[in-house]
């Protein structure tokens, strides 16, 4: 057989065969991926399946823990997820970044040894435009002797992740899977409704000429995010000795895509606007889960200051700041932090 006719399943038995995975986490991987198949089609469908716009009542739109207006989407793949996973006995719990806490596995239903956590539609804000959105998951094993987990169950580092994907609903629906041994990608073949391998084991370039970072925050950045954009901006005249591209969807699974596929460094660096968070994005639901799939492909993941699966958790809906892709760029990047920190020090 060919690469190109390597479906999910086969690929997960084969992993299974080499002792990487358990029937169990097997099973775990295979839901997500026909949960994501559901989210496919109902983004495909857009108007024409009623899901555009803000979810809510007369015109009062709902609320997520983040503070955010939720969309019809949001909504629907956070269901979706939910009920896929309750039943099929190979989680204990989940979490999602729609939901204020996590949830056990309903009693009625036998539970498992994963905790499944997850951002249901990423970059949602796109959803009307019909620009790339995508669902992100991190899966972590249940603490021994566990039965029934809270959160504090979840409160665990990135390094700790046994597999993390996401699937990106673009012009064709892609799911990008590590289960910590490579970063793979997956096209969805509609005809047949699987997901082929046609990517195995990723790599991003270690230098790169690319960045992605939202510049109409610049005036918000630290120094030495300043500093960094700065360099990068000026070009072959500046000190980096070479001209850079600029790169932004403002949808994360879009924009990591990219740097996994040719290379490049995604930044959300702290700025004045969401220090008093810790910074924008989620480190269960989005950092952790991107920077082990970056890992596995090769590339570097950064809070600017410290290796992002090391980070650990304080909180279910914890942000951080993020710096990833490109090893050499990455660490170019923390550089900057490092120097100003010592010369303030």
């Amino acid at each position: 057989m060919t690469q190109a006719q390597i479906s999910l399943t086969r690929f997960l038995i084969e992993e299974q065969r080499a002792g990487r995975i358990n029937p169990e986490l097997r099973l775990l991987v295979e839901v997500v991926a026909r949960a994501c198949k559901r989210i496919s089609i109902a983004v495909g469908k857009g108007a024409l399946g009623g899901v555009l716009g803000e979810a809510g009542e007369a015109g009062q739109a709902s609320i997520n823990v983040q503070g955010e207006a939720q969309k019809k989407l949001d909504v629907l793949s956070n269901e979706i997820l939910l009920e896929a996973n309750a039943w099929g006995g190979h989680l204990a719990g989940l979490a999602s970044e729609e939901m204020d806490h996590s949830q056990p596995i309903p009693d009625v239903y036998p539970r498992g040894n994963y905790l499944l956590l997850f951002d249901p539609l990423d970059g949602s804000s796109n959803i009307d435009v019909n620009v790339s959105v995508g669902t992100i998951f991190s899966v972590l094993r249940c603490p021994e002797g566990v039965t029934t987990p809270d959160d504090a169950h979840f409160l665990q580092p990135g390094s700790a992740q046994v597999a993390a994907g996401y699937c990106v609903y673009g012009p064709q629906t892609t799911l990008v899977l590590t289960v910590g041994h490579g970063t793979h990608a997956f096209t969805l073949d509609r005809e047949v409704g699987s997901f082929i391998l046609t990517t195995r084991g990723m790599r991003i370039p270690e230098e790169t000429r690319e960045f992605a970072v939202n510049l109409s925050n610049q005036r918000f950045w630290e120094t030495p995010m300043q500093q960094y954009v700065g360099d990068l901006l000026r070009g072959k005249d500046g000190p980096r000795g070479k001209d850079f591209n600029m790169r932004w969807v403002a949808s994360m699974v879009a924009d990591v895509h990219r740097i996994l596929t040719r290379g490049g460094i995604f930044s959300y660096p702290l700025d004045s606007k969401c220090a008093p968070k810790g910074g924008k994005l989620r480190l269960m639901y989005e950092a952790n889960p991107m920077a082990f799939l970056v890992e596995q492909a090769g590339g570097a993941a950064s809070t600017g200051r410290a290796r992002m699966l090391d980070v650990q958790p304080t909180g279910l809906h914890m942000r951080v700041p993020v710096f990833l892709g490109s090893k050499a760029e990455v660490e170019a990047a923390v550089a900057y932090h490092l120097r100003h920190d010592a010369a303030a020090g």
